[in-house]
């Protein structure tokens, strides 16, 4: 039988494990010198101001445009095709724990049109992030622009050595940047991340098909423990005054079918390591399609 002091010592070491769990996951990610000196000064300088956006008050200023202003205009250029499926699902997870939306990805408009869905039909308190790929919206002027206009800055963290057209030298900026994801993923009440499986848009005509889902998501998933929500979207293209247009004539109507948060305890209770997270992003498609093939039935 412990004695009373020995839990005592007991009850502090763990009280104090949690206090420097709890310090930690508050300690802002830094990157290391080589990371950052793998990107130019323009890379650097648009990074930056992205980070520096994405937290505290200027993070919260920016949800509050993004909520407005933002979803306010894209609400009004879809509201007459825009068609939404299982927000229930997204009504039931957790508010405690960060949210990972997994959406196929065909247009460039897809998550400004999912985070419209969530800022006018949820109430809840929401940040919005969406890893992209850093070589138009981290590389020129312009791209800085559009993620200010569009994102209102949540396109972020930025990934360089990813999708088409890879820069190979920069993939050690974007062990930086994962770890940012993850956290993100992991901490963080309200925290929404929106994520392509299929890491570049699928360019097919058939609206059911998908490229093969790369482990990205799988490692994240592994390393963060996020709630995972698929989502599947159609509809959308990637012609803006013509995406504007179908408002009114209709051509084609938008649907977005939200799904229940994945079980995923058998996945996670396996070795980390690469196959494991190929099975994992392997999973997630699978519950893409099946969101699809509602969709394909209510077509029918």
């Amino acid at each position: 039988m412990r004695t009373e002091t020995e839990v005592k010592t007991k009850a502090v070491a763990v009280a104090t494990e949690h206090a420097a769990e709890v310090q930690a996951s508050n300690v802002e990610l830094q990157p290391t010198s080589e990371e950052l000196h793998a990107l130019s000064s323009f890379e650097r300088f648009a990074f930056r101001l992205a980070r520096r956006m994405n937290r505290g008050t200027w993070k919260r200023f920016w949800t509050f445009c993004q909520r407005t202003l933002g979803a306010g205009w894209i609400h009004l250029s879809t509201y007459n095709i825009m068609n939404v499926y299982g927000l229930e699902h997204v009504e039931a997870a957790s508010r405690e724990r960060p949210i990972l939306l997994v959406a196929n990805h065909r247009s460039f408009f897809d998550m400004y049109a999912v985070s419209t869905v969530l800022f006018r039909n949820t109430t809840w308190r929401k940040q919005l992030f969406f890893p992209v790929r850093g070589r138009f919206f981290y590389q020129s002027p312009v791209g800085v622009f559009v993620n200010l206009v569009m994102g209102w800055f949540s396109m972020y963290p930025p990934f360089f050595a990813t999708g088409d057209h890879p820069i190979p030298a920069k993939r050690t900026f974007d062990k930086f940047s994962f770890r940012v994801l993850s956290e993100l993923a992991r901490n963080g009440p309200g925290n929404v991340i929106g994520f392509h499986p299929e890491g570049t848009r699928n360019k097919s005509d058939d609206p059911y098909s998908f490229l093969r889902a790369q482990p990205g998501v799988g490692k994240l998933i592994m390393d963060a423990r996020p709630q995972v929500i698929p989502v599947f979207i159609a509809g959308l293209c990637n012609d803006l005054p013509k995406q504007i247009a179908r408002n009114w004539n209709r051509e084609e109507v938008i649907r977005i079918y939200f799904g229940e948060q994945l079980e995923l305890s058998g996945h996670l209770g396996k070795p980390d390591r690469l196959r494991t997270h190929k099975e994992i992003a392997d999973f997630v498609m699978e519950k893409i399609a099946e969101l699809a093939e509602q969709d394909r039935a209510v077509g029918k």
